[in-house]
């Protein structure tokens, strides 16, 4: 009798799903055009007249190209929330389908669905370990995927490189390191949008394990 009750107990993930792979791509895409305009910026070499932020406050008047940049990374910005809410409602819905098919209370308690992105050292594991025990409930006895792996490991090397999303200088100060070294840079942006595309297959893995 309950064998037939469960699948009715979960909720639809399709189109929460849907949504977080949408916000993905809209993010890759975003950090892509990003890492492009960075490129561009060192290309084009530093302006005669110096870096955009002249020290003492004064700062110069930015050329057309820079300005493209500021409002490229804004626009990045806005995706990496957007898709951070995307995919914390697709989360936060599987793991509720993954007590639900395992009956077991799952091992981190639900204020780390969000807790875990910020709380430091915590923030390095608990995410992947809320992702890791959604798909051992929903597909148990099969392999994790290893789009999740790729993921985290891309997600840290992001965070962690000191100049992709967790950088905390202003969009001038990432112009100056473009015209000076855009290497960390590039790396940065090629590790966000690897953890993006990685996202998608997460995303399609364990809702599949769910549908």
């Amino acid at each position: 009798m309950n064998d037939h009750l469960v699948p009715h107990s979960l909720h639809p993930v399709g189109g929460a799903a849907r949504c977080a792979v949408a916000a993905f791509v809209l993010a890759g895409v975003a950090w892509a055009a990003v890492a492009l305009w960075q490129l561009r910026l060192a290309l084009s070499g530093m302006p005669a007249s110096g870096l955009p932020d002249q020290g003492g406050g004064r700062h110069r008047t930015l050329t057309a190209l820079e300005n493209g940049f500021h409002i490229v990374s804004a626009l990045a910005g806005a995706t990496t929330v957007l898709c951070a809410i995307a995919f914390l409602a697709w989360l936060w819905r599987v793991r509720d389908n993954a007590r639900a098919l395992s009956g077991q209370p799952p091992r981190y308690a639900g204020p780390w669905v969000y807790a875990g992105w910020i709380v430091p050292v915590a923030n390095l594991w608990v995410p992947r370990g809320i992702v890791v025990d959604v798909h051992r409930a929903s597909a148990p006895g099969e392999p994790l995927p290893r789009a999740v792996n790729w993921w985290w490991g891309l997600w840290l090397a992001g965070m962690l490189s000191g100049t992709g999303l967790m950088y905390k200088g202003s969009t001038d100060d990432v112009i100056a390191r473009a015209y000076q070294n855009v290497s960390p840079l590039l790396a940065a942006d090629a590790a966000i949008i690897g953890a993006a595309v990685a996202g998608i297959f997460v995303v399609r893995a364990l809702t599949a394990a769910q549908q």
